[in-house]
């Protein structure tokens, strides 16, 4: 086949026909519309852009604001909170950006309120009639303190003793009184102060208001039934035995009577519904490591004080001119949402073995006043045979027993929502086992996060912690 020449006329001809056949297809109009969709997504993706923008600086304004309606609304804030507030955000550079501070100061609250405009450029919205956008923030915290029903709940046992142990309690039990009964709380906050060790001193102003069989007037501990630790409340109905008042503990060598089960002396008593914060901490001070340790005895008052059939004992103190009268109608009804019920119960220990004399060698005036004066261990070594001295007391609590009866009582207690904090002072805390100390006192509390297991002047700090747990400082809006 000859070869075909290629003239600049077939040429011409050949792009002729191939620009028509591309005039009559439609294949670009896919070429534009893709085009037309990049465009689109790069204006989308503008836009997400500056949202994101405005979303990246609200959350920094916020959190500014936030942080300082905290700081200005803290009760114990010394400087004038609306400065508090504009030196948080001077500090952050956001000073011309803090529109308006509110201020509400009552007696017992503080509200702080903030709110705080910046305004925002807009490289992509401006294309379509938005130059900025205005990035708001709100903030609004209360510190309140409502009426508060406190039992204080404070382990003066013999192992108190070791190292400084009571004097650590002693300061961090002031520093709790001094937190809470603060001049702006008069009249809000009542504390009932109960010391124990083996026994409860309910002392003969709450003795003598129950129905109870009197024996002696040595000591005034009351005796509970086991299944009295399944509530709260304390039975009002029930004839209750007066504790016996003896010295058990130690080895017998001498008579000393120091050490009763049941706490003889004025400064052991339960100081009820309280604000005297120098008598507490005067009392507080007065204490002295002694005898055993029943921390579910002191639980039990714990939860019978703020429960509303304590009433009756407190409202004939408040007429005895004994209580305050702000205090008549105190232990409150469990849904008075005005009201927090709290136990704070501290201990170094555990639940510990607890005797009692047998009945027939304490059923008699002139017995009562024998094992007054003389130590039970120390009269049985002296002048009872060896084989008959078991026959002269019984075992009523040990460990197992008295965990028993804290676990009722505590739950007994939560069931009736009273919040409960409880704290582990040098306690033993065994992974292995459910049945020490720490763990004990964690099952008690109202969460894990209500339990402090807390070492020599942690103390102090666990006190104070949750102190100003009560007060609530919290952000409300």
């Amino acid at each position: 086949m000859p070869p075909v020449l290629l003239t600049m006329k077939t040429l011409q001809n050949g792009i002729a026909a191939r620009t028509g056949r591309f005039a009559r297809e439609e294949d670009g109009i896919m070429t534009i519309w893709v085009l037309f969709m990049v465009l689109m997504m790069i204006m989308v993706g503008g836009i997400q852009l500056d949202f994101m923008r405005h979303e990246l600086e609200r959350s920094k304004l916020q959190a500014v604001s936030d942080r300082a309606v905290l700081a200005a609304s803290d009760l114990d804030q010394t400087l004038d909170p609306e400065d508090v507030v504009k030196d948080y955000f001077a500090k952050s550079g956001m000073t011309d950006y803090l529109s308006k501070v509110t201020v509400d100061d009552g007696l017992n609250y503080r509200t702080v309120t903030v709110d705080a405009t910046k305004p925002l450029d807009t490289p992509y919205l401006r294309k379509f009639g938005f130059d900025t956008l205005d990035v708001p923030a709100h903030s609004k915290a209360e510190e309140r303190v409502a009426n508060v029903e406190i039992s204080l709940v404070l382990d003066i046992s013999g192992s108190m003793a070791q190292g400084s142990r009571i004097s650590d309690m002693r300061d961090a039990a002031k520093v709790f009184v001094d937190t809470v009964l603060r001049d702006e709380n008069e009249d809000l906050i009542s504390i009932s102060l109960i010391p124990y060790s083996e026994h409860v001193n309910a002392g003969p102003l709450i003795t003598s208001r129950m129905k109870m069989y009197k024996k002696h007037d040595f000591s005034y501990c009351v005796e509970f039934d086991d299944d009295e630790f399944k509530n709260a409340a304390l039975d009002m109905n029930k004839w209750h035995d007066q504790a016996q008042h003896f010295q058990w503990n130690y080895d017998g060598r001498n008579n000393d009577r120091d050490d009763t089960v049941c706490p003889r002396f004025d400064y052991e008593r339960i100081k009820p519904f309280s604000q005297n914060s120098r008598s507490l901490k005067n009392q507080i001070d007065d204490l002295k490591p002694r005898a055993g340790t029943s921390i579910f005895i002191g639980m039990k008052w714990a939860a019978a004080m703020l429960d509303p059939s304590f009433r009756t004992i407190s409202n004939s103190l408040v007429s005895a001119g004994e209580i305050d009268r702000e205090f008549q109608g105190r232990p409150v009804d469990y849904d008075d949402v005005e009201t927090l019920k709290t136990v704070i119960l501290m201990t170094d220990g555990e639940n510990a073995t607890s005797n009692r004399i047998t009945g027939r060698y304490y059923n008699s005036d002139s017995e009562y006043v024998q094992w007054n004066r003389y130590n039970l261990n120390w009269y049985l070594n002296r002048y009872v045979s060896y084989r008959d001295r078991d026959d002269f007391h019984w075992r009523k609590y040990d460990r197992s027993i008295g965990n028993r009866l804290l676990n009722d009582i505590c739950t007994a207690a939560k069931e009736k929502r009273i919040v409960i904090w409880t704290i582990g002072f040098e306690v033993d805390d065994n992974p292995y086992s459910n049945d020490d100390g720490a763990d004990v006192m964690r099952n008690c509390a109202s969460s894990p996060s209500h339990f402090f297991d807390v070492d020599g002047v942690e103390l102090s700090e666990a006190f104070r912690a949750i102190a100003r747990q009560i007060n609530q400082l919290r952000l409300i809006e």
